[in-house]
């Protein structure tokens, strides 16, 4: 069981209330930006915050828009690829069309430093920080392996059973070398079985609905950079709106530069990680960053290791109803 923390919440539940009682009285449908206290037309934003060893993102209010005229505009997530930190790299930026429901995200081979933003102007103090909690993507939120291993066995005829996979090293159970398992998993990801045959676990959107009221969410994937358009658009459609960024470790590519989960979760400010890998989960945790390692329904053969449950700040979930349940144990009344 994971040692608990200093996490705080008790003031904020107040002060969102107060700022939605004020929301309601202003004219039209005005929203305060929460940054510098001034209001808007046209939503509400949070603005979140990035590794502060990135450097800055070109931002401005343009980029929150609502085509339908609205005032239910999402928080948009930055996502960011590795980058060798001693060079300069011109930033590209790529946008998904905003939606009424969508995640806009942006996307840049450089990074940012975001200010963290208060809600100046509703009460007399700033609003308690909100905890930074990384999530994973495959196996957290998708059901990645599955759809993985369907294509092996129609593509190569390798018939394996997902209770096989004992760890997440896909070469180990194909009897193949990494660099050829490397090579089927891009190929993998040229198909239909990644492109529409990958779904959002049971739980997952509506868990972390509720969680982002207090947390602030963001994405820390091990995924390659040659899917991170996909990954975005797979996010906004399954998830709109509820995370801040989106990091890609680059693990298992055909090329570029791959940067450590821990070093990702650290530069954010992370306090808690929820994956399903133990071998990321470990190298977190031994930084000081709580983890819920992820077991849906017991069903993952890689997370059964011993030594993982030994780790004090190391606590297995096996559904998002106990992600949910265990953050809120942490949470000091």
């Amino acid at each position: 069981m994971a040692a608990a923390s200093n996490f705080m919440l008790g003031q904020r539940d107040f002060q969102m209330m107060s700022l939605r009682r004020l929301s309601s009285n202003t004219s039209t449908s005005s929203a305060m930006d929460a940054s510098n206290g001034r209001f808007f037309t046209n939503g509400f934003r949070l603005k979140g915050c990035c590794s502060e060893n990135y450097g800055n993102v070109l931002r401005d209010n343009n980029d929150f828009k609502n085509d339908r005229g609205t005032s239910n505009g999402l928080r948009k997530a930055r996502a960011y690829a590795p980058c060798v930190p001693e060079v300069r790299v011109s930033e590209k930026v790529v946008r998904v069309e905003d939606q009424p429901k969508s995640l806009n995200s942006r996307v840049a081979n450089g990074g940012s430093s975001a200010n963290r933003g208060n809600l100046t102007g509703v009460l007399n103090q700033p609003l308690p920080e909100k905890i930074m909690v990384a999530v994973d993507v495959d196996e957290v939120l998708g059901n990645f392996v599955s759809a993985l291993n369907q294509f092996i066995a129609d593509r190569y005829s390798l018939n394996h059973s997902v209770s096989e996979y004992h760890v997440y090293e896909f070469f180990k159970i194909w009897n193949c070398s990494r660099d050829e398992a490397d090579i089927r998993v891009h190929e993998f990801f040229k198909t239909p079985y990644f492109k529409q045959g990958i779904y959002p676990l049971p739980g997952a959107q509506k868990a972390l609905q509720k969680l982002s009221a207090f947390y602030n969410l963001s994405i820390v994937t091990s995924r390659q950079n040659v899917i991170k358009e996909h990954t975005i658009e797979w996010i906004e459609k399954h998830y709109p709106g509820l995370f801040q960024e989106i990091h890609f470790g680059n693990h298992f590519a055909l090329d570029g530069q791959s940067r450590r989960k821990s070093d990702i979760c650290k530069s954010l400010g992370a306090k808690v990680l929820i994956d399903d890998n133990p071998r990321y989960a470990v190298e977190c945790a031994d930084i000081g960053i709580k983890v819920l390692l992820f077991d849906y329904e017991n069903s993952y053969p890689w997370c059964k290791t011993d030594y993982i449950s030994q780790h004090p700040l190391v606590t297995k979930v096996h559904n998002w109803k106990e992600v949910e349940d265990q953050l809120a144990s942490w949470v000091v009344p």
